[in-house]
């Protein structure tokens, strides 16, 4: 086995969190959201567990590239400039994640504020034909983005892109976004409940009934000037593997899906990581002892504490046994065989964080279902198959291409 595959394997941190979002990152330079270079550069020599020298790394390249976009916007190079905003978006968006293993959240709002300031700086300066948007949603609105393709034709068909728990909008353009302009698709992204700016700025949180959310949103898609009906789309990534199958069971407009990978049951992710016998207590409703065990465990260990707080904050904040049974909530079993939009379900091997539910996925819906594997042989495991984002942009739009075709 020759260097490169050993790094693959081992991975560029011994932190697996650190390793993953590295990966992550890495990926996105495929659509031109990242720069490798940069990237391995800023996090070299960052300790196993120093979270704030992570932090400190990811904020410091944001600020470098977006110094890059703000010099090349006052020279009047908006590709250049675009090129950089984008990437520091990117990283702005990892530094934000950041802050939950940190002993403060002071730097989080800061640090989003700059992540959302250089992905405006993108939409102001990217040639592609790009423009803000307000969803009407409930009595408020959803921030969005509508990008026009430079397709020729009056109407064109549309790809919404959901975000999962947290990912940034520079993400899911290079997850989604690109691909799908380059095709001839225009595409929607948006911030929904618990979402980024939703959750920051609004203080909303997450719901499981993500059809109040797509509803509205396919809605507005479909008011919108030159959308062909018939070929709307929609694509879900991470925890969105859960939200889209829910929506799909009540709204059923949709031409075709995407989830990378499907999401049965959300709560696994959280559930696995705790001993059998606080879940017991869980079962048998016993949430003030369970409460008092966290509490005590979380207490010896305040990394862990932290980052509970913060991965429980867009579920509302409850106590550790509400947060559990809110989490429990998202779990899309009773309502799958409701499903009649055909559906890609991504399935990459070594899959970290809800293993086996893309094909509990398939199960619960054979008739509309198509299964992609993804294999390390391919370099495309993991969640999301991070370092193979062009294998995975091929096989979900030759197949998206090929269901509208027949629309």
């Amino acid at each position: 086995m020759g260097k490169a595959a050993e790094t693959f394997v081992a991975g560029f941190s011994a932190n697996p969190d650190f390793d993953f979002e590295i990966r992550c990152v890495l990926g996105l330079a495929f659509a031109g959201a990242s720069d490798t270079g940069e990237v391995l550069a800023a996090v070299n020599g960052i300790g196993k567990n120093d979270h704030e020298s992570w932090f400190a790394a990811w904020d410091s390249l944001g600020d470098r590239v977006a110094a890059i976009g703000d010099a090349s916007s006052e020279g009047g190079h908006d590709e250049s400039a675009a090129s950089a905003y984008l990437r520091a978006s990117a990283y702005y968006g990892v530094a934000v994640n950041a802050v939950s293993a940190l002993d403060s959240v002071d730097r989080l709002l800061p640090t989003f504020t700059k992540q959302r300031r250089a992905w405006e700086r993108f939409i102001g300066t990217t040639s592609v034909d790009a423009r803000s948007v307000e969803i009407p949603y409930e009595n408020t609105t959803l921030p969005g983005y509508y990008f026009r393709s430079a397709a020729p034709g009056d109407a064109h068909p549309v790809l919404v892109a959901v975000n999962g728990s947290d990912g940034s909008l520079a993400a899911l353009w290079a997850s989604a976004v690109s691909g799908a302009l380059a095709r001839g698709y225009d595409a929607l992204v948006f911030d929904g409940p618990g979402q980024q700016s939703m959750l920051f700025e609004r203080d909303t949180t997450f719901r499981s009934d993500w059809e109040a959310v797509l509803t509205p949103v396919l809605d507005f898609v479909l008011g919108h000037a030159g959308v062909d009906a018939d070929r709307v789309a929609v694509y879900g990534i991470s925890q969105a593997g859960y939200w889209v199958p829910r929506a799909l069971a009540f709204e059923h407009r949709f031409a075709a899906a995407i989830v990378d990978p499907g999401v049965v049951d959300v709560s696994t992710s959280w559930t696995s990581h705790l001993p059998k016998s606080l879940l017991k207590l869980l079962d048998e409703n016993e949430n003030a002892k369970f409460d008092r065990e966290m509490a005590l465990g979380l207490k010896l260990a305040p990394g862990a504490a932290r980052t509970w707080n913060f991965r429980a904050r867009p579920y509302g904040g409850l106590g550790y046994a509400e947060t559990i049974e809110a989490v429990r909530a998202y779990s899309v079993v009773e309502e799958a065989d409701a499903i009649t939009t055909p559906l890609l379900i991504t399935e990459p091997e070594d899959e970290q964080f809800w293993p086996g539910q893309s094909q509990q996925l398939a199960a619960l819906t054979p008739t509309v279902s198509t299964v992609v594997k993804f294999t390390a042989a391919e370099g495309a495991n993991y969640h999301c198959q991070p370092l193979a984002r062009a294998l995975t942009e091929q096989r979900m739009f030759d197949w998206l291409d090929a269901v509208l075709a027949s629309k």
